[in-house]
Parts: structure tokens; sequence; C-alpha cells
């Protein structure tokens, strides 16, 4: 059975804690896309770490492991939850996945103190994690926040086989709706 598990990013304290916001994992596009993919038939799960403002590699990956990865899993992460998809797959050389999808990944390349990441991104990434997918494919947008740039500049540099979708105007896609991702999941 094809599965799908969606790794949101990193919320700021304010925004997880604000009471008119809906949680982390139900924010931006991750519960319409959801639901799109549940009409496919495809079980799709939302991971939702403990206080996601301040990632903790260890925590996050407990509560990513707790689902069934195989190798028609598809992976979605977008900004901080890309960058843990990088670290769990450069960590996990023996697992192969289906198709991995990286939104505005980030992994603090600026070392910005404000975003307490501690050693979330203390790693070596493997570039040749694709090899062990189906694809992947990175959403990226050139007018996203410095820090996401830059990582996807690293991962250029550093990684082969991930295929870029470039945009211009997208920022940090924040969107309800992000129907380009579903058809890119879909294809």
């Amino acid at each position: 059975m094809k599965n799908a598990i969606l790794v949101p990013g990193r919320p700021d304290k304010d925004q997880h804690y604000d009471p008119n916001r809906p949680s982390n994992s139900e924010d931006f596009w991750f519960s319409w896309l959801k639901r799109k993919l549940i009409l496919k038939d495809i079980h799709t799960s939302v991971v939702e770490p403990p206080f996601p403002f301040r990632p903790r590699y260890d925590e996050w990956r407990k509560e990513f492991e707790r689902f069934d990865i195989t190798p028609n899993t598809i992976l979605i992460g977008h900004s901080c939850g890309g960058g843990f998809l990088v670290r769990w797959l450069s960590e996990n050389k023996d697992i192969t996945v289906g198709k991995v999808i990286l939104v505005a990944p980030w992994t603090n390349p600026l070392n910005y103190k404000v975003s307490d990441t501690a050693d979330f991104f203390e790693f070596k990434v493997d570039s040749d994690f694709p090899a062990r997918t189906k694809e992947t494919v990175g959403f990226i947008s050139n007018d996203d926040e410095p820090s996401v740039v830059e990582t996807v500049d690293i991962l250029k540099e550093s990684v082969q086989g991930i295929n870029y979708r470039e945009y211009s105007d997208r920022k940090h896609f924040t969107t309800k709706e992000f129907p380009e991702l579903l058809k890119e999941i879909m294809t």
C-alpha cells in the first residue's frame, strides 16, 4: 500500500502557542494536501513533534519513525521538515523509499540562534541519498529567506540527483493550497 508522510517545518514559538492558529500539522497546505491524497487512496500522516519551535532531532526522529516507512512511502518535508528528511535519509543508508519532495528545505546554514535548532542540523549530508529514492524533487523559490536559498545552494552543490522545480514568486510556499505539489506527487 502506498502511503505518504508529511513533515512540517519549525514554527515560531508565538505561532505555536497562538490559539487562533491551526496546529503545525494543519497549517498552510498540509490539511489540504492530506485530504487530496486520502481521496486518491494514499494513506497520509502528518508528523507533529513536541515543541516544534525548538526542534530536537531525536524527538523528531522518534515521532517520524512511528509511521510505516517502505519502498513505496512518499516523504514530503517543508522547511525544517525538509532539512529533517535530508538528515534522516543521510543517516539511514539501508532504507529505500518512494518519492521524496523537499519544499523550501532549510538546514539553518546561517546559524540563526533565534531558531534554536541546537544540534538538529549537525550531520554530514550523504550526497547519494537520492539514489535510495524513486525520485527526489525540490520546490524552491528565489525570493525565499536567505537561509533557505543558502540551504538550496548547498544541496545543489553537494547532492546529485535532486530535480528542482524553481519559482521566483512563491517565497516560503505558505499558501493554503499547493496544486503543483499534488501534481508532482501523482506523477
